[in-house]
Order: C-alpha cells, then sequence, then structure tokens
C-alpha cells in the first residue's frame, strides 16, 4: 500500500501513467470529524500518522473539477478524473509531479486538462511566475490550502480525517481512498459518512471561496 503521508518526489508524466489510480470518497462539512472518531472503532482500524501539512496552493479552473492541480512540497502536482465506480467514487490518474522551473511544454499539458487555451511566452515558469500567471487569467484562481490530517486504515482502505484552511477558512473533512474499490463501500458506511455528497477538494475550495 502507497503511502499517502510520505513527501512527494518529482514524478514524470510516463512514470505517473504506471500509477494504479486510486478510487476516492471524500466529505466536507462541520462536526465531520466527531462523526468520523465516533464510528472508526467498529471496524478493523490501525492508526497511521497525523500529520501537518506543508502548505499547498491548488489551481482552481472556472472550466473543469476533474482536473487537480497543486503545488505540494514545491512540486507543481497534477492528477485528473478517469471514472467512477458504481457507487459514484471518482477516480483520479497521476500525471505526474513536476519540479520548478516547469517546462512550458509540461505546463501547456497541464493547462490543457484544466482546459484554459492560453498560449506561453516564456520557455520555462518559476512558482512565482506561474501563480501570477493564474491570477492573471480569468479562468484560473489559486487558493492556499493547509490541512491537519489524521490517517488511518480500515481493513487495508486508506482513510483520514482532517483539519481544511481553504484562504485561512476552516472546515472538516473525511476520505476513504484505494485502489481495492470494492472494499472501500463497506469502509465508508462504518466511517458513517455514507450519506453525505462525495466532494472533492477543488468542489470544496469552489464553495468557499465564492466561486460554485
Amino acid at each position: 500500500m502507497a503511502d499517502p503521508f510520505a513527501k512527494n518526489t518529482a514524478t514524470s508524466t510516463e512514470d505517473a501513467a504506471k500509477i494504479i489510480p486510486r478510487a476516492e470518497f471524500r466529505v466536507f462539512g462541520h462536526g465531520v470529524i466527531d462523526l468520523v472518531k465516533g464510528n472508526i472503532w467498529n471496524g478493523k482500524t490501525v492508526l497511521f500518522q497525523a500529520r501537518k501539512m506543508p502548505a499547498e496552493t491548488y489551481f482552481l479552473s472556472t472550466l473543469t473539477n476533474e482536473a487537480n492541480v497543486k503545488v505540494r512540497d514545491g512540486l507543481l502536482d497534477i492528477k485528473t478524473k478517469v471514472g467512477e465506480t458504481p457507487e459514484g467514487y471518482e477516480i483520479f490518474q497521476p500525471r505526474g509531479k513536476f519540479q520548478f522551473p516547469v517546462k512550458r511544454e509540461d505546463l501547456a499539458t497541464i493547462l490543457s486538462h484544466l482546459k484554459v487555451d492560453t498560449a506561453l511566452e516564456q520557455d520555462t515558469y518559476t512558482l512565482d511566475e506561474f501563480v501570477a500567471f493564474a491570477r492573471r487569467h480569468p479562468a484560473l484562481c489559486p487558493v492556499s490550502v493547509e490541512k491537519m490530517r489524521y490517517g488511518f486504515t480500515i481493513e487495508g482502505i486508506i482513510c483520514e480525517y482532517a483539519q481544511v484552511w481553504f484562504n485561512g477558512a476552516l472546515v472538516e473533512s473525511a476520505c476513504a481512498e484505494s485502489e481495492n474499490y470494492e472494499g472501500m463501500k463497506k469502509v465508508v458506511e462504518g466511517m458513517g459518512i455514507a450519506a453525505m455528497p462525495n466532494t472533492n477538494y477543488l468542489k470544496a475550495a469552489k464553495k468557499v471561496v465564492g466561486m460554485e
């Protein structure tokens, strides 16, 4: 099982394509953490670790909710939605993690996933230059995201509850994710969150910052 809390390392597009995509069911709201904490000991729960994540920047697009583009640990990280399970759990395929400065051709590919069609004038872009570019573009919005994550597994399914700050606004989140799509349903139900809407980070961030 891959460690979702492991420090990021640069990953080429070719290597990212070899990763088996995980399905994810995630919820946001208030009172989520108490709800999950009150239910997780009904299953075979194994505590994993708690980690205060370094500040991240998500790049929201008004044109899609299917490209998760963020900067974490100094890397430009992208994954895209490639499907859903019969239960509606979203499946995201990693597309690569790029070291800054990012080459124009790699950034053009990332922007195409964000459905943004624009000419890039520079051969490479630093983090500050890409953030400035996104702030100027009418379809893009960079959002600061801070997380305090508490990880655990239930019957081998990766789970967490977390405090999340979007531009400083606090909400709570919980999720289950796995390459074992069929095994997730029982765990999601056991955590007590199955009746809540499946909401990925992009949708939650847009709601908080007023894009939806």
